[in-house]
């Protein structure tokens, strides 16, 4: 399989520090992130416009032995810091490198990815920004509240069985199920080339909700998951506020921006000091509550006040 990597083009500044940039794969929602964390830099007087810092980033583009390959490249470079979007790229990260700062986001945290040492302790030299699975508390719960007219409401979800966040997530959501009396159907997918045939399939269920968990398959997938959920005319909701910009119903999750801006903030810290004494990896801090306006109104569904919406 061939991957695209895209770089930076402009040239590089020896005097000023360099930073590695590395994503898993190209998605609308995670960019979010991307964007947040150059925003917060460049507030603190970091940014290649002003020459204040180089920049090498790299997309895998989905692929694991690429993604790999990147860490080693940026580990060569000696960089200052790696910046890592979403969990695969922080696990990656993490499992390649020990002596360089790894700032994550869109990522759970450590215990989560399995990443912790054997006496619990997160990764020396992680930090950066994860989240617990609480938000997919508030998320899967506004389903029934907004399906109120259903008795029995039957909820599909795919799941990646290879990433453990994505299972981990599962095993949640069939708590908060089986305590809301609702009915869950899941299914497994290996990649997004099987999107479509297993979407379809649960589909063929009868359910009368979609829910997209945090999963790197629905991410690179969503637009086929929309397409096929809009046809059987079936709403679908989410954790993820950027996938309601891409066509969920609703979502009271992370802020991917501002979830990156908080990554960026810590880097900026750590660009000016030279030290990691004062910092440690942090909860995600801004959850919102948003809404697709055009979806919603497709569905019938209504919102109240607390809710924002994105178009």
């Amino acid at each position: 399989m061939f991957s695209v990597i895209f770089i930076s083009c402009k040239s590089k500044n020896d005097n000023v520090p360099t930073i590695a940039f590395v994503d898993a794969f190209e998605d609308n929602t995670i960019a979010k992130a991307k964007q947040g964390f150059f925003d917060a830099l460049k507030k603190d007087g970091f940014s290649e416009e002003q020459q204040t810092i180089n920049v090498i980033y790299r997309n895998a583009q989905g692929n694991i032995p690429t993604l790999t390959q990147i860490i080693q490249y940026a580990k060569s470079e000696k960089v200052s810091l790696i910046a890592t979007c979403p969990s695969i790229s922080t696990i990656t990260a993490i499992q390649n490198i020990k002596d360089i700062p790894v700032f994550m986001m869109v990522s759970p945290k450590p215990e989560l990815m399995k990443i912790n040492a054997v006496d619990g302790r997160s990764p020396t030299n992680l930090y950066g920004v994860g989240e617990d699975l609480s938000y997919i508390d508030t998320s899967f719960g506004l389903i029934p509240k907004l399906l109120s007219k259903k008795e029995k409401i039957k909820v599909g979800m795919i799941f990646n069985q290879s990433e453990p966040q994505s299972v981990d997530a599962l095993n949640r959501i069939k708590t908060l199920a089986q305590q809301m009396n609702i009915e869950l159907v899941s299914l497994p997918v290996n990649s997004s080339a099987e999107t479509q045939l297993v979407t379809q399939s649960l589909l063929s269920k009868n359910i009368d909700a979609f829910f997209a968990n945090p999963d790197n398959v629905v991410f690179a997938s969503f637009e086929t998951i929309i397409q096929a959920c809009n046809h059987a005319k079936v709403p679908v909701f989410t954790s993820e506020a950027g996938l309601v910009a891409r066509g969920a119903v609703a979502a009271y999750g992370a802020d991917m921006y501002a979830w990156g801006y908080q990554a960026g903030e810590q880097a900026a810290e750590y660009l000016k000091t030279k030290s990691t004494k004062d910092l440690q990896w942090q909860m995600v801090k801004k959850r919102t509550k948003v809404y697709n306006s055009k979806v919603a109104l497709q569905f019938g569904i209504t919102l109240d006040s607390s809710f924002e919406s994105i178009n």
